[in-house]
C-alpha cells in the first residue's frame, strides 16, 4: 500500500508537535480548576490567560476580547444567536450569504422560525460576494450581518474589509466566520473592521474541541448558555485549559511561520494546478489564485466524477463537491449558489495543502491523479 498523501487540510489539520507537547505539559503541571483560589487553580488560570494573550496577538485584539469555546460551530451560534436576540428591539432583519458553513446557515434558519427576517445573498460565479450587491439588501431594521472570511470548499476569500466598512456606516453588527482563514492567511480584526470573529482550533493545528470567538469590547451578546460566569459570562462552565493552551501555542508557532508558509503553500498549489492542467484537458478552476486561500485548489475534472476519481487513488486524501445519500448525489450548496452546472459540480475535487505538504508529495499526487483520470476516461467510468 502506498503511503497516504494528505491534501485535506481544510477538513482538519494534524496537531503540531509543539502543541502536543504543550498539552502534555498542561495536563501534568496545571490540571487544576482555574476558578479555584488555591495554588494549583491559580497556576491553571495563569496558563489560560497566557493562551488568551497568544491568540489575541495572532488576530490583533485585546486578550479580554477572546472567549474560548468548543469550536467553530459554538462560536458561530454564540455570535449569530447572541447578537440577534440581544439587539432584536432595534430590528429583526439579518443578512448572510448563501455560501456559509451550515453552522452559520442553520442558526439563521432557526432565527427565521423565531420571527426574524433573513436575506441570503448569492455570490458571483467566482464564489465572491459583491459588497455593493450586499448593501442593496440593507434596510432600516437591519441589525446584523455575517459573511465568512474564506470559503471552506472553494477557498474564495471574501471582501470582508469592504463589507465591514458598509456595516459600520449603517450601524450593523458584523460577524465573520474565519474558521478557514485563521492560520492560513494573516487575520487582523481591526483591519477587517469586524465586531465578532470565529476561530476553530482544529483548522490551525490545534486539537478538535477547542475554538474561540472574538467579541469586540463594545458588543453585547445575549447568553445562549447558562451557568456560572466564566468567559465573560458567555461561555459558562469550567474552562478547557488544555485545549485553550493548545490553541494558544498553535497561534504562537504559526505567527512565526505564517508569512513563509503562505508563499510556500501558494507555490505548491500552483505547481499542482500546472501539472494537472498540462495533462487533463479542459480542467476547470473555480476561483482564481489571487482571490483564493494560498493552500486551496478547487477544480473540476470534465466528464469524471470527483468521488470516482478519489476512489481510484485511495492514497490521495482530498474532498469532493458532492455527497452521496441513499443512492442519490447531492451537489454542494456552495457550488449551487455559484451557479455551477451539475455535471461540473460532480467533477469537483478540493485539494487543500498545509505545513507538512512537500513538493515531492505534490508531484507524486499529480502523477497518480492524471493516470487515474486517463483510466476513467478510457474506461468510460467517469
Amino acid at each position: 500500500m502506498p503511503e497516504n498523501i494528505y491534501l485535506d487540510y481544510n477538513a482538519t489539520t494534524p496537531v503540531l508537535k509543539e502543541v502536543r507537547q504543550e498539552i502534555q505539559r498542561i495536563l501534568k503541571e496545571s490540571w487544576g480548576n482555574p476558578s479555584s483560589s488555591h495554588a494549583l487553580g491559580q497556576a491553571a488560570k495563569r496558563e489560560l490567560e497566557k493562551a488568551r494573550k497568544r491568540l489575541a496577538s495572532f488576530i490583533n485584539c485585546e486578550p479580554c476580547e477572546i472567549v474560548f469555546t468548543s469550536g467553530g460551530t459554538e462560536s458561530n451560534n454564540m455570535a449569530i444567536m447572541g447578537a440577534a436576540l440581544r439587539h432584536s428591539s432595534k430590528g429583526k432583519h439579518l443578512i448572510t450569504t448563501r455560501i456559509e458553513h451550515p453552522s452559520v446557515l442553520n442558526p439563521f434558519v432557526h432565527l427565521m422560525e423565531q420571527g426574524f427576517e433573513v436575506d441570503f445573498v448569492g455570490p458571483g460565479r467566482d464564489g465572491i460576494v459583491e459588497p455593493k450587491k450586499l448593501e442593496t439588501f440593507i434596510r432600516p431594521d437591519t441589525i446584523f450581518c455575517s459573511v465568512m472570511l474564506a470559503n471552506n470548499e472553494t477557498g474564495a476569500i471574501q471582501p470582508v474589509q469592504e463589507i465591514g466598512r458598509i456595516c459600520k456606516r449603517h450601524n450593523i453588527i458584523f460577524h465573520t466566520d474565519a474558521a478557514q482563514a485563521v492560520g492560513k492567511i494573516p487575520v487582523d480584526v481591526k483591519a477587517l473592521g469586524v465586531d465578532l470573529l470565529t476561530v476553530a482550533g482544529h483548522k490551525l493545528y490545534a486539537p478538535k474541541g477547542i475554538g474561540a470567538l472574538y467579541v469586540r469590547n463594545e458588543i453585547e451578546l445575549e447568553n445562549i448558555l447558562f451557568g456560572a460566569g466564566q468567559e465573560r459570562g458567555l461561555r459558562p462552565g469550567t474552562e478547557p485549559v488544555p485545549g485553550a493552551c493548545a490553541l494558544g501555542k498553535a497561534c504562537e508557532v504559526l505567527e512565526e511561520r505564517l508569512e513563509e508558509e503562505v508563499k510556500r503553500q501558494k507555490t505548491l498549489r500552483e505547481l499542482l494546478f500546472e501539472l494537472l492542467e498540462g495533462d487533463v484537458p479542459d480542467l476547470k478552476r473555480f476561483v482564481p489564485g489571487e482571490m483564493c486561500l494560498p493552500n486551496t485548489l478547487s477544480i473540476s475534472f470534465p466528464g469524471i466524477s470527483g468521488a470516482r476519481l478519489l476512489e481510484e487513488v485511495p492514497s490521495i486524501l482530498a474532498s469532493t463537491g458532492a455527497a452521496c445519500h441513499d443512492r442519490s448525489v447531492t451537489v454542494s450548496h456552495v457550488l449551487s449558489a455559484m451557479g455551477v452546472e451539475r455535471e461540473t459540480a460532480l467533477g469537483m475535487v478540493r485539494f487543500s495543502l498545509g505545513i507538512f505538504t512537500t513538493e515531492t508529495e505534490i508531484k507524486e499526487a499529480a502523477g497518480e491523479i492524471i493516470q487515474a483520470a486517463k483510466r476513467l476516461v478510457r474506461g468510460g467510468q467517469g
